[in-house]
């Protein structure tokens, strides 16, 4: 007679989502944020500023998939997860205040610090990142139940963003802006990440681990063994050239209110017009979802962004209310872009666990996690990069004129270039396919 797994309750529901309100702050301020903390407060070079942010989120690359194999194999009363949960939970917030409250020059050593301490806060965010991704192939075997465990938690990652995202830029200016309002807007965001991180860790307390997970142990295995999946790879590599886009599109938000639209107060509102409809509209995308699938909603949403975005070039022409409509319409791409793939990857973990008869959740996990951070540095790198390139003039004031040739890079790195990352992924991500697993009793051609 085979055993009923247990129901999850809504204590757990609420509580594992309670992380993505964590993982959203860490996920967006600093790619909101630091370059231009960087360039335009420090008085860093862009190209320079570009390597600090990208450098400490490559070490991920490494560090994640090695997180996620320890936690394959963590074995005690607390479960596989949640003592790497909750060290990560404890280190990150302290970690990321230190990350903005560094000296202010000379600049190399300013560099130096931001650096240091980002590579840490990055360390401790893989520790909490990979194994709470990996928690809902554990906790419940019950598709139905895992699409309600991740409902809630696309849930809180949306209001997480838009608190993060939103809040972060109204603190800086409410504190003055510079080295100080830098500061302060650190500590907001280190509330957010303690409550949501601390608060999944306690949520997360009850439930269960139905079955024990294994590991390939070695980096070169674990990279091999995920590779070898074909809807995996489709997947994520989609994911990534998607993540580049909208990694150079945060970084350039408080550039293209300063350059082009000349209004620096407008980048909480581009911002909350770019995370805000995800709120209203995620339950049309779980709409499009049931009717028409996970990967013809991930495709439609993806198409919107793109639209959005390249109109952008020009969105200037109309004021600031025409780049906030503008950013509605990516805004409602996005919240698409982040729903379906998140909601997609639970899938493919369970379809490997059908073929293999191996639980492995940890070992896609730490990729997936170690990937996408990477993109989401290679983004704000990228722009560093194109504004160095364009000439762009760093100031610790904030206040240097900059060239057409600089300007129109901004202008192209919040519009143009995020549209075509999006549009370079949709053949990708148009060859997904989730092939039906074969029934135990049937041979598998070789």
């Amino acid at each position: 007679m085979t055993a009923v797994a247990p129901r999850v309750g809504r204590g757990t529901h609420l509580g594992y989502a309670a992380g993505s309100i964590g993982t959203a702050a860490f996920g967006t301020v600093p790619g909101l944020l630091l370059l231009y903390y960087l360039t335009d407060v420090l008085g860093i070079a862009a190209g320079l500023a570009g390597l600090v942010v990208f450098a400490p989120k490559a070490w991920d690359v490494l560090l994640n998939p090695w997180i996620g194999s320890r936690s394959d194999r963590t074995t005690g009363r607390w479960g596989p997860r949640r003592p790497w949960m909750l060290a990560g939970g404890l280190a990150l917030p302290p970690l990321f205040v230190l990350v903005f409250a560094g000296p202010g020059a000379p600049p190399a050593l300013a560099a130096t610090w931001v650096a240091v301490a980002f590579l840490l806060a990055a360390t401790a965010y893989g520790c909490f990142q990979v194994p709470y991704v990996a928690q809902p192939a554990e906790i419940t075997d019950d598709p139905g139940e895992r699409a309600t465990l991740m409902s809630w938690r696309v849930a809180a990652l949306a209001l997480g963003i838009l608190l993060a995202g939103a809040g972060a830029p109204a603190v800086v200016d409410a504190f003055g802006g510079g080295r100080g309002g830098h500061l302060a807007m650190a500590v907001f965001v280190a509330l957010l990440l303690a409550g949501g991180m601390l608060g999944a860790v306690a949520g997360t307390r009850n439930a269960p681990t139905l079955t024990r997970v294994t590991s390939e142990g070695r980096l070169g295995a674990t990279l091999a063994l995920t590779w070898r999946s074909r809807p995996f790879r489709v997947l994520l590599t989609g994911f990534v050239v998607q993540a580049l886009g909208i990694g150079v599109m945060l970084a350039g938000v408080p550039y293209y209110s300063e350059q082009v639209l000349g209004d620096p107060a407008a980048g909480s509102l581009l911002f909350a017009a770019l995370v805000g409809p995800a709120i209203l509209v995620m339950p049309l995308w779980l709409r499009v979802s049931r009717r028409l699938g996970k990967r013809t909603g991930l495709l439609a949403s993806s198409a919107l962004f793109t639209a959005g975005a390249a109109a952008l070039v020009v969105g200037d022409a109309g004021g600031t209310g025409l780049a906030v409509a503008l950013v509605v319409l990516v805004g409602v791409g996005y919240a698409g872009m982040q729903m379906f793939p998140l909601a997609m990857l639970p899938d493919v973990v369970a379809a490997d666990e059908a073929a293999s008869g191996q639980r492995r959740a940890g070992v896609f996990t730490g990729v997936w996690t170690a990937a996408e951070t990477l993109g989401l540095a290679v983004g704000p790198g990228l722009l560093g990069l194109l504004l160095g390139a364009a000439g762009y003039v760093s100031s610790s004031g904030g206040d240097a004129v900059q060239s057409g040739g600089a300007v129109l890079a901004v202008r192209l790195g919040f519009s143009v270039v995020p549209a075509l990352f999006v549009l370079a992924s949709l053949p990708v991500l148009a060859r997904y396919r989730l092939d039906p697993v074969p029934a135990p009793t049937q041979e598998v051609p070789a």
